[in-house]
């Protein structure tokens, strides 16, 4: 169980540099940004699963095509708010998904899930709730775009943990990759070459995706659900850094109380966790 929160740390990491190089590329469709993000991380693992001679359909096809079909939905409607809101508050609305993924891996999986879970789990949605009524830069649209695309993440969590065991990890990946470039494809006539520095935008998005989503993969496969999916939230922790640093993106007083409902919701829900 360790490993698995230690590859959810390395992970959430990774996911803010791609976060990043997103909010740099917002002049750009957000598909075009999805297929910049798949497919710089296809041309490393499609490659690696030949010469290893890994599955590349695999045993579970509709259930991982379900988790490529929600990833894909799910990252097109956060690069579309990313280009619509500051960098923090995007990330930490999306990352309300532990708590749907929580509610699935219960139903689906019959992941137990303890009282005081719920309550970090309703400690997180007021969090989210917060930040949405106190800061007027998110405005509706994104708020529902971004909690849908938190349910969708909340899904692929559960699936992936199902999964588990079953399918090697890459070719788990190597299907989210898939769908989201064929779907990415749909939008080719909003695409534009990328010029100069943006070539390393782009690059940077593929290669941070990557490391994410192996170390992702690999965190659901080593631990449950409800222990590695809360520490995603770290994420949130780089991203108002980087946010801060990088876009002089500031906050008051009331979306930091958001959101620090939202990281306290996730320690507690490990806490409870942990003490088995």
């Amino acid at each position: 169980m360790l490993r698995g929160v230690i590859y959810m740390l390395i992970a959430a990491f990774a996911f803010s540099w791609m976060n990043l190089f997103a909010k740099y590329l917002e002049n750009f469709h957000p598909l075009q940004v999805v297929f910049f993000r798949a497919f710089g991380t296809f041309i490393f693992i499609f490659p690696f699963m030949l010469s290893r001679k890994l599955p590349i359909i695999g045993k579970n096809v509709f259930w991982l095509s379900f988790r490529g079909v929600l990833s894909f939905v799910s990252l097109a409607l956060y690069f579309i708010v990313i280009q619509r809101i500051p960098l923090g508050s995007a990330v930490a609305l999306r990352y309300t998904a532990p708590v749907f993924s929580a509610v699935f891996a219960l139903i689906f999986l019959k992941e137990y899930v303890k009282f005081w879970q719920w309550i970090a789990i309703a400690i997180s949605i007021a969090g989210a709730f917060v930040m949405k009524e106190v800061d007027l830069r998110i405005d509706t649209l994104s708020f529902t775009l971004v909690i849908l695309s938190s349910i969708l993440v909340g899904g692929v969590f559960t699936i992936v943990r199902y999964l588990g065991s079953r399918e090697h990890y890459l070719t788990i990946i190597n299907y989210f990759m898939v769908f989201s470039i064929v779907g990415s494809l749909f939008f080719l006539s909003k695409w534009r070459m990328p010029v100069g520095q943006e070539w390393w935008y782009v690059c940077g998005i593929g290669v941070f995706g990557l490391f994410g989503q192996v170390f992702l993969t690999r965190a659901f496969q080593l631990a449950d659900t409800a222990t590695v999916a809360p520490i995603k939230y770290m994420e949130l922790v780089y991203a108002l850094l980087l946010g801060y640093f990088i876009f002089g993106e500031t906050y008051g007083f009331y979306p930091m109380i958001g959101m620090g409902l939202l990281i306290f919701g996730m320690l507690l829900n490990l806490w409870v966790k942990q003490r088995g």
